[in-house]
């Protein structure tokens, strides 16, 4: 098996980067040396910017592997806030579940990189652990205002727990089989669970 040659450092500074773009370099680089042995000052020089550049983008070599996911969670809990409380709330779990997975098809290479790293790569499983939990306490919170309890009770967080458990295991699914389709799985990930309840 041949190593794969690592990415050139980009000539020059480019006018404008991305912080997709800063995330693609890492990526390449993790997928040549390792997560571990690849430092910021790496990735940094691959795409072209200095450090302060790269910590303008994320906090911490951990963050690349999670994107814009604060971004993210605040699109997720206004989507939620604009379902009508008379929407039965599986459906509504559905549907979040997918719109806050949807992959651009252009992005999809991309994201079955990061969703490896998050899922396989030791250094990132205590930041995975505090992600988790923010993703959680957004379902947590929309469970509990629809059920008139304190989000730590138990229906809220059994949901919001149950709901990451769902697309964790869909995520397993799609990393298996490269022809899956994330939404599909997530969605069916729901329905499978809806049934075995009623």
């Amino acid at each position: 098996m041949t190593e794969k040659a690592e990415p050139a450092p980009r000539a020059g500074r480019k006018p404008i980067t991305s912080r997709a773009e800063v995330e693609h370099v890492a990526f390449e680089l993790f997928a040549t040396r390792g997560f571990d042995r690849t430092t910021i000052d790496d990735i940094a020089k691959a795409a072209g910017i200095g450090r302060r550049t790269f910590f303008r983008y994320f906090p911490s070599k951990n963050d690349i592997a999670w994107g814009d996911f604060d971004g993210q969670l605040d699109r997720m809990r206004k989507r939620l806030a604009t379902y009508p409380p008379d929407r039965p709330l599986p459906g509504v779990l559905r549907e979040a579940l997918v719109d806050f997975n949807r992959v651009d098809p252009d992005e999809a290479v991309w994201h079955r990189q990061r969703m490896e790293l998050i899922l396989t790569t030791p250094a990132l499983q205590a930041h995975s652990t505090l992600r988790y939990a923010d993703w959680r306490q957004v379902i947590a919170e929309f469970v509990a205002d629809r059920l008139g309890v304190d989000a730590s009770a138990l229906a809220p967080q059994t949901v919001a727990y149950t709901a990451l458990g769902i697309a964790l295991a869909a995520y397993e699914q799609w990393l298996r089989d490269p022809r899956a389709d994330l939404a599909d799985l997530m969605a069916a990930g729901v329905d499978q669970l809806t049934a075995a309840l009623t």
